[in-house]
């Protein structure tokens, strides 16, 4: 099958004005200007009409069908507010692939998303990585455990203190999460120890094959995580980031990528009064990989493009703004060469949409999902 006349957006290269995307089964077999498109029979064909032509956008941070839409208790199922430590618990095991969510992500051009635990706890469980299509959450899985949940700032210690449980200050969150890190430790380094699920989870993470994302709005938040990475020789991706504007020499140091946002809500609490548009772009000019989330529900999971223009609002450049929602979480994950690009021998997720992709009033025209139309 091909896309013609679109204009392109590989994403690993340059614009296309007017150019095709082939596919064969689930894989793209070719990109490029419209006379350099093989003869012969190539399939059905969807016309782009001069629209734009993009991979599938890529939310690196939400909790789409772990806490379910229109429900309340009924569909909470993202925090596990008994216990602060629980690398244990698995997202796959609380995803809904039912809620009507998934359908929003992948009108939207939403093809993969990382959802899993809230930020109620200092080690609050495993994420995942799952596309939006399918019925069965194993056969939707790209990756299962895409990284270790843990949370630094308010939330936690807001839901313990109501408990009068620790944490109730940063530094015994802070101090939870060490002390976890450093029983895992010694429990992988014990011969025949009796088998715990808690710190078995946590072993991949000591050795570097799963990363952890840590949940820190505040600059002395995301300076403890570094400081935590540092002592446990962790691979880490902050979350959210609202404050990295203010230390993106810091950040671009560690070599830590960034997953900034939501940036379409208010500043809702106090940790959130430094919020600005602006931290994209800082960020991404200091040299750290940055990539763009919803937080679904907090932000709807279908306006992630719009969350995309309005850090081009903020001074980002649309191209490099567009990889924050494609190549760059793709490579915050350890999947660019699967995803993120239109590239031959990826994946065929591919977003047509009548106007620029960050236009609020277009949608796609068509979503592609492993080979599939979805949209």
């Amino acid at each position: 099958m091909v896309i013609v006349n679109g204009v392109i957006h590989p994403v690993d290269g340059p614009v296309i004005p007017r150019g095709y995307v082939r596919w064969e089964g689930e894989r793209i077999a070719g990109v490029g200007p419209m006379e350099a498109l093989p003869g012969g029979d190539l399939g059905p064909a969807i016309d782009a009409a001069g629209g734009h032509v993009t991979p599938g956008y890529i939310d690196a941070h939400c909790h789409l069908g772990v806490f379910g839409d229109a429900l309340g208790p009924e569909g909470a199922d993202g925090n596990e507010c008994t216990d602060p430590i629980t690398p244990h618990l698995r997202a796959l095991d609380a995803l809904d692939p039912m809620d009507r969510c998934f359908e929003d992500a992948r009108r939207a051009g939403v093809t993969t998303v990382v959802t899993g635990p809230g930020s109620a706890n200092p080690i609050g469980g495993q994420l995942v990585c799952v596309k939006t299509w399918g019925t069965v959450a194993d056969r939707m899985v790209l990756q299962a455990p895409a990284a270790m949940k843990m949370a630094l700032g308010e939330n936690p210690k807001q839901i313990y203190r109501d408990r009068r449980e620790p944490p109730t200050t940063r530094m015994t969150t802070a101090a939870l999460i060490r002390g976890a890190l450093a029983r895992a430790r010694a429990y992988g380094g014990r011969e025949n120890a009796e088998f715990d699920p808690k710190w078995e989870a946590l072993l991949p993470v000591l050795r570097g094959e799963v990363p952890a994302h840590i949940h820190a709005h505040r600059a002395d938040d995301m300076v403890t995580a570094l400081r935590l990475g540092r002592e446990f020789g962790l691979k880490l991706a902050l979350v959210h980031g609202t404050e990295g504007h203010l230390i993106p020499d810091v950040i671009a140091a560690a070599g830590c990528p960034v997953i900034v946002g939501p940036n379409l809500t208010d500043r809702s609490k106090p940790e959130l009064r430094n919020a600005s548009l602006t931290t994209p772009a800082v960020l991404a000019g200091a040299g750290v990989t940055v990539a763009l989330c919803t937080d679904h529900p907090e932000v709807p999971v279908q306006y992630l493009p719009l969350c995309a223009a309005l850090a081009v609002r903020g001074g980002m450049e649309e191209e490099a703004a567009l990889a924050a929602i494609t190549r760059d979480p793709a490579r915050i994950l350890g999947l660019e060469d699967d995803l993120g690009s239109l590239t031959a021998g990826k994946a065929a997720d591919i977003v047509v949409t009548p106007g620029h992709p960050f236009d609020p009033m277009t949608t796609p025209s068509a979503v592609i999902l492993n080979g599939r139309r979805v949209a």
